[in-house]
């Protein structure tokens, strides 16, 4: 999506990817590894890891649970380009688990980092991620010409998960880490893979604009979110937060609410499906 709204079709997204690379080894994470094994402060390192742990187990579950919408492409554009973001899932978890390897843990296999980091997320996360997503991702798999399972799938995934969570800890985690010196290896990894969503993301809201035109997609779209944007509003937070501020980012609960809020809203004008809807 471009700054003006016009909306990028999967065959523009594509030839921008093919520009677009980057590698997950190339990314310098010495000053990472200092900063963690010798200055970073007990609250800092618990506020990152609990970040990372809630990137590395979405990356995880939106690698391994994507291959039914690549199955249910209507088109080679559509199927080429679906390609190249299942490409770059597979890139975010590999630069995440780099990052555990090299900087926070003992390296290990992947399985075991995502087992690790389940261990600091809540049950909003749980029902997005292994409830919600995984249950969309086998009906379109079970059936890829199913129109409203992938109406379903890509609201959950690129509606929910990756503009409006996605996008959201982008924002205060990345600044957080800027404005106080921390971790510059991990942000500038973690700014290829926002480069990246953004254009999921746009894929995402070209596809739900093109089904919302039946209205009774734009029901379904309507149905998923007003199903989900509970858990997301909980899953926002670290678990043990509860209802109070979210201070350690610098930011306030009502801030990080409003921004996503905020996102979810213009995005789904350019759908068709405004948010007082819901």
């Amino acid at each position: 999506m471009t700054a003006t709204g016009n909306l990028h079709d999967p065959q523009t997204l594509y030839r921008h990817w093919e520009h677009e690379q980057w590698n997950p080894w190339s990314i310098d994470l010495t000053a990472d590894r200092d900063q963690w094994e010798q200055s970073l402060a007990d609250q800092d390192k618990a506020l990152v890891y609990w970040a990372l742990s809630s990137l590395m187990v979405a990356e995880e579950r939106i690698t391994t649970q994507f291959a039914g919408l690549v199955m249910a492409a209507q088109s080679e554009e559509e199927a080429t380009f679906l390609a190249t973001q299942q490409v770059d899932e597979a890139r975010h978890m590999q630069f995440y688990a780099r990052f555990q390897d090299e900087v926070i843990a003992t390296p290990a296999l992947i399985a075991e980092h995502v087992a690790r980091s389940r261990q600091q997320l809540g049950q909003p996360f749980a029902v997005i991620f292994d409830q919600a997503l995984v249950s969309a991702h086998e009906r379109l798999a079970a059936n890829p010409a199913d129109r409203g399972a992938k109406v379903d799938f890509v609201t959950t995934y690129h509606l929910v998960i990756e503009s409006t969570l996605g996008l959201t800890a982008f924002e205060f985690i990345t600044r957080y880490l800027r404005d106080n010196g921390l971790l510059p290896g991990f942000v500038d990894g973690y700014g290829h893979i926002h480069h990246d969503e953004q254009r999921h993301i746009g894929y995402g809201v070209w596809f739900l604009r093109e089904a919302a035109s039946d209205e009774a997609s734009a029901d379904r779209i309507r149905a998923k979110l007003r199903e989900l944007l509970p858990s997301v509003a909980q899953a926002l937070a670290p678990p043990d937060s509860g209802d109070t501020d979210w201070e350690a980012l610098g930011a306030t609960g009502d801030e990080i609410g409003g921004f996503a809020l905020q996102g979810l809203s213009r995005r789904l004008g350019v759908i068709g499906v405004p948010l007082e809807s819901l």
